[in-house]
C-alpha cells in the first residue's frame, strides 16, 4: 500500500482545482492554494486544456508551498512523448520534494487530433504503454520498450536506450478514465482514479468497473485512491442554483466530445440517464442551446454535484464518503477567487469534520 493511499475508514479528504492563473489571477490563485494548505487540504490539481499547461503552474506552486500535494490533473498523453511525461513528472517531484501526483488521461479526439495533430486511435493502448514507460523511468531503468504504439529506441535508427538523469522516485500515477475498459485498467494498474461525471447515488457506473479490474489483477479497491470531482455551491435559493448549472451540464452532454465520442455523456447514460443525456446532446449539437439546458432534469445536477443548503451539501458529502470516495476534488469556480472562495472551502472542510 502506498503511503499516499487513504483508507476508506478514514475521514473524507478534500482536494482543490488550481484553475486559471492567466489574466492577472496568479496572486489570488497562489493565496488560495496557500490557504488550502493551511486548512489541511490533501492536494491541489492543475489541469490543462488549450490555454495553459499543467506543469508550469505546479512548478511555480512547488516553490511556494510546503505540505500540500501537487497533482497534474491531467497531463495529456498525446501532447507529449512518454519519456517527456516521465521527465516532467520526475522534475516536478524533485521540485516539490516528493509531493507530486501524476495524473494522466487520453483526452478526446477533438483535442488530440484538432490541437495536437495526433491520431486518436488506440487511446487505451497508448495510455497503458505511457504508464509502463513512466514506471520504467521512475525506477531508474533504461528506457527500452516494445509496444504497439511506442518502441524505444526507435527501430532501425541510431538511438540507444537511455536512463533519465534523475534519482529513482515512487511517483503515484492517477488515471482520468471514464469508459468501462479504461476504468477496469485503472483498477488493475493505477494508484488513483481522477473521476468526473460521478454520482454517489450510482457508484457502480464507475467504481464497479474499477473494482472488477482491481480484483482481476489480484488487487483490492482499497489499493486505489478514489478522487472524484464535484462542483460546489451553497445557498438558500436552491432552484436558481440548479437552473444556473443546467447549461454547464448541457454543454458537457453535447459539447465535451463529438457525436460519436463523448465519454461524459456515456457516463451519465450508465448512471441511468440514457434518454436525458442523448436528448440533451442532440439539442446542443443542433445549436438549440437554451432548449438543451431546459431538457436537463434537476437530478442530472443535484446527483452529480454539491448544490443546495448547508444541510443538503452535508448530506451529499456523506453520500460521497459512503460511496467509497476517498478524496473529493471541489470545483469552487462559481465563487470568486479570494476571501469568498477560501471561506467556502473552509465551510466545506468544517462539514467534513462532522461526518459520521
Amino acid at each position: 500500500m502506498r503511503e499516499d493511499i487513504i483508507f476508506r475508514s478514514s475521514t473524507l479528504k478534500l482536494s482543490i482545482e488550481v484553475g486559471r492563473y492567466l489574466g492577472g489571477n496568479l496572486p489570488a490563485m497562489l493565496e488560495f492554494v496557500k490557504g488550502a494548505e493551511r486548512l489541511g487540504v490533501h492536494s491541489a490539481w492543475a489541469g490543462e486544456a488549450w490555454g495553459q499547461d499543467s506543469a508550469t503552474a505546479l512548478a511555480f506552486l512547488a516553490g511556494q508551498t510546503e505540505r500540500i500535494k501537487l497533482g497534474a490533473g491531467i497531463l495529456q498523453i498525446s501532447a507529449r512523448a512518454p519519456s517527456m511525461t516521465a521527465m516532467t513528472a520526475l522534475s516536478l517531484n524533485a521540485l516539490s520534494k516528493g509531493r507530486f501526483l501524476l495524473g494522466l488521461g487520453v483526452s478526446g479526439p477533438q483535442v488530440v487530433e484538432g490541437l495536437h495533430g495526433v491520431p486518436y486511435g488506440k487511446p487505451l493502448t497508448r495510455l497503458r504503454e505511457t504508464v509502463e514507460i513512466c514506471r520504467t523511468a521512475f525506477a531508474g531503468e533504461r528506457l527500452q520498450y516494445e509496444g504497439t504504439v511506442f518502441t524505444l529506441p526507435l527501430p532501425g535508427g541510431e538511438g540507444k536506450a537511455i536512463r533519465l538523469d534523475h534519482e529513482p522516485a515512487d511517483i503515484p500515477i492517477y488515471l482520468a478514465t471514464l469508459g468501462p475498459n479504461a476504468l477496469r485498467y485503472t483498477g488493475s494498474a493505477a494508484d488513483g482514479w481522477l473521476g468526473t461525471s460521478f454520482s454517489p447515488d450510482h457508484p457502480d457506473a464507475h467504481i464497479g468497473y474499477i473494482k472488477a479490474g482491481a480484483e482481476a489483477a489480484g488487487r483490492s479497491l482499497a489499493d486505489i485512491n478514489i478522487n472524484v470531482s464535484a462542483r460546489v455551491e451553497i445557498g438558500d435559493d436552491v432552484d436558481s442554483m440548479i437552473q444556473r448549472r443546467k447549461r454547464v451540464v448541457a454543454f458537457t452532454m453535447g459539447g465535451m466530445g463529438s457525436a460519436k465520442t463523448n465519454f461524459y455523456n456515456a457516463a451519465f447514460q450508465r448512471a441511468g440517464f440514457q434518454e436525458d443525456a442523448l436528448a440533451t446532446q442532440s439539442l446542443w449539437m443542433a445549436g438549440k442551446r437554451d432548449e438543451a439546458a431546459a431538457r436537463v432534469p434537476d437530478a442530472m445536477v443535484t446527483q452529480f454535484q454539491l448544490i443546495g443548503t448547508e444541510d443538503m451539501v452535508r448530506e451529499r458529502l456523506q453520500a460521497y464518503r459512503d460511496a467509497g470516495v476517498t478524496v473529493l476534488k471541489l470545483g469552487l469556480d462559481g465563487t470568486p477567487l479570494g476571501h469568498e472562495r477560501l471561506a467556502l472551502l473552509e465551510n466545506v472542510a468544517d462539514m467534513v469534520e462532522t461526518l459520521a
